[in-house]
């Protein structure tokens, strides 16, 4: 089954980049470019793609914007946020709009394919290279939490998969952790989703910040 996808970004260089890159895939498909947040919400609409790669900075409509209004849609498409990390003070925004992950523009081609891929399988994008970094550097700065969610029935072993989710933990290292089956953690995986009506892990990863299961570094 070939991955569609949609390139969100103001500069005609990266998508070009990109799309040489998605070319070589053989399931991977480019199905449309957009260079503003509002031609990206545009296209999802018309092509109902599998996954847009989202640049935030963009003219007009951001990709913040872009972004809520395509995971608030009714469709399938998932968003992956393309960002310079080291300059980009928005990318925590995007993920409480409903990002399911990041790329970092100076990423290994193979890593970006890969991130494409397990995007478009339903899954968050938890790079422990890229995500512990990034979500520690975000989930402690100061502004609005709209729908807070709380852990009730939330059971005890659920609240330890939580926290390890949080921490960035990948499923077999959390099975270490807790001497249990990878499925085993798969099953508590579902059913935290579930309880906390949450899209992906990514944001399993957000409520465990704001709940306060993990705490950012300092």
């Amino acid at each position: 089954m070939t991955v569609r996808v949609v390139l969100a970004d103001d500069q005609p260089l990266v998508r070009t980049a990109l799309q040489m890159v998605i070319t070589d895939a053989p399931d991977i498909e480019v199905v449309g470019e957009a260079g503003t947040g509002a031609e990206a919400v545009e296209l999802v609409q018309s092509l109902d793609p599998d996954v847009v790669v989202m640049d935030i900075r963009m003219p007009g409509m951001d990709g913040i914007e872009a972004t809520r209004k395509i995971t608030a849609g009714s469709g399938s498409t998932h968003v992956v946020v393309l960002t310079t990390f080291d300059d980009d003070d928005y990318v925590y925004g995007a993920l409480r709009a409903g990002a399911a992950g990041f790329l970092v523009k100076d990423m290994a081609l193979d890593d970006i394919l890969a991130a494409i891929r397990v995007v478009a399988a339903g899954d968050g994008l938890i790079a422990p290279s890229v995500t512990r970094r990034l979500i520690e550097e975000f989930a402690g700065r100061p502004g609005p939490v709209p729908g807070r969610r709380t852990l009730d029935g939330i059971t005890e072993r659920e609240h330890e998969v939580l926290t390890l989710v949080g921490r960035g933990l990948s499923n077999s290292e959390i099975a270490a952790e807790l001497v249990i089956s990878i499925a085993t953690v798969k099953t508590y995986v579902t059913r935290l989703l579930t309880k906390l009506d949450a899209r992906d892990r990514i944001q399993l990863v957000i409520i465990a910040y704001e709940t306060g299961l993990v705490a950012p570094s300092r």
